[in-house]
């Protein structure tokens, strides 16, 4: 397989017309996981095609194909739920803290990693650290030093994104987790910015917790996640006691037989009706593409189609994170003074392009779906914004 990737917008049913830089919003889904969805929805038409117990139990693919993505060796340590907030919650009920300890979080992190932390240092007594990344230059590599440094003997958890939902600054995770270890800390990684569009390599990060949705860069569906945990939580209390996560739960016979041992592994922190005959099929589809274009090809091709478009627009005024703490998929470009907001989110609806203002950034988040010509569009308003 040829390690250049190129353009697979035929792969997605994208309007010519229309301009898509925000994946970080929502990730449209492709043709074959449209279709899986199609035909998952037939299959409930009779339902003796869904055939007990095996059926059941094709999400265990899912955990294989996900452990795949993000290099877990194990895959029964990858649980099946609805959302980041679920996966999060599930930690929190499950990670010892106390007064005296402290949490470490990135300011302004997207709230699915943060309320349940709130939650518990509010009833734990334990302080609650927000790290922002200060002022000055080279914010990327400020914003990662702070965060090390933030970490000391008494924090307990420390709960990070791969990169930033507003603008892409990457997080050193081998960094991080690393002093994370040293201290005793957990750590707990919202990655459902990056997985799928930026490689992650868990034997190398080794968090305690990687919780990933899979509507955006997974392309995958709404309301369904994967969760990576790790021995820390062998022995877990779940947030529900679904009877598909015990023992002997194949034997459909004598699932009255009620048994208090779980399956091995991350299978007890499933969601309930975890085997979604609708979405499972979708979110499969998608994974097996992920796999076959791979993450590096895909910030590779990131990097290389928005190359041009960057080194133009700083010549404009506009400014953006220095390349070595940014990501290529998902980036914020910064405003010049001159340029009216309100006017330029007009601008870029008329054009049809679709990005995200995030405060006073742009946020872009290309894929492997847009070309030259999104690019093109998405200049031609930027440079008209500063005239």
């Amino acid at each position: 397989m040829s390690d250049v990737l190129t353009c697979r917008r035929d792969e997605f049913q994208l309007a010519r017309d229309y301009h898509y830089f925000n994946c970080a919003y929502m990730g449209p889904l492709p043709r074959a996981s449209e279709e899986a969805g199609f035909e998952a929805i037939r299959k409930k038409r009779m339902p003796t095609a869904i055939v007990p117990p095996d059926a059941f139990w094709e999400t265990d693919r899912l955990r294989e194909l996900f452990a795949k993505l993000v290099g877990v060796s194990e895959p029964g340590r990858v649980a099946i739920q609805p959302g980041v907030s679920y996966g999060v919650a599930t930690a929190a009920r499950n990670l010892p803290v106390s007064a005296g300890q402290n949490l470490v979080l990135t300011q302004e992190q997207f709230p699915g990693n943060v309320y349940s932390w709130r939650r518990i240092a509010a009833e734990s007594g334990a302080e609650l650290r927000m790290v922002g990344p200060g002022g000055g230059e080279e914010r990327g590599r400020t914003w990662n030093e702070r965060l090390l440094e933030a970490i000391d003997v008494k924090t307990a958890l420390v709960a990070v994104p791969n990169v930033h939902w507003t603008d892409g600054t990457w997080f050193d995770l081998v960094a991080i987790g690393r002093r994370c270890r040293e201290v005793g800390a957990a750590l707990v990684v919202d990655a459902t910015q990056s997985v799928g569009a930026l490689p992650f390599d868990a034997s190398a990060v080794r968090p305690d917790v990687l919780i990933c949705a899979a509507y955006k860069w997974l392309l995958g569906p709404y309301s369904f996640s994967f969760a990576y945990f790790s021995e820390r939580f062998d022995h877990g209390v779940p947030l529900e006691e679904t009877w598909i996560a015990r023992e002997r739960s194949h034997d459909f016979q004598r699932l009255v037989d009620y048994q208090d041992a779980y399956l091995p592994g991350a299978v007890r922190y499933d969601v309930a009706e975890r085997s979604n005959f609708f979405l499972a099929p979708i979110a499969k589809a998608s994974l097996e593409l992920l796999l076959e274009w791979r993450p590096e090809r895909i910030q590779a091709y990131c990097r290389e189609l928005t190359a041009g478009l960057l080194a133009e627009v700083r010549r404009l005024g506009y400014s953006v994170e220095a390349e070595e703490w940014r990501a290529h998929h998902l980036f914020g470009l910064r405003m010049p003074t001159s340029v009216d907001l309100a006017k330029l989110r007009d601008d870029l609806a008329s054009r049809n392009v679709s990005a995200s203002l995030r405060g006073s950034a742009l946020r872009l988040s290309a894929n492997v779906y847009n070309d030259e010509t999104d690019i093109g569009v998405l200049a031609e308003v930027l440079r008209a914004a500063v005239r």
